[in-house]
């Protein structure tokens, strides 16, 4: 089991050619260490189309910051009526 001595030994030995490649390397499995981030970048991105609904409500919260409006305040009052 290789320790972080021996990593920084490695890394000392290494070629000046080598060491951005290195780095890269290392800040990468840096950022698999944190789960959150690493969920983030492998969850695969949401490719299912949007139903007529959605769009009716994007479109209207579009419109409402286009006017100076809370843009979520349409949608939360048409789900209070639903609902």
């Amino acid at each position: 089991m290789a320790s972080k001595d021996t990593l920084h030994r490695l890394v000392d030995e290494l070629p000046d050619s080598e060491v951005q490649a290195a780095e890269r390397f290392l800040e990468y499995l840096r950022t698999l260490g944190d789960p959150v981030l690493r969920a983030f970048l492998t969850t695969p991105e949401d490719d299912e189309l949007f139903t007529p609904e959605e769009v009716a409500e994007s479109d209207t919260a579009w419109r409402a910051y286009e006017e100076g409006q809370d843009p979520g305040e349409p949608l939360h009052r048409n789900r209070k009526r639903a609902g």
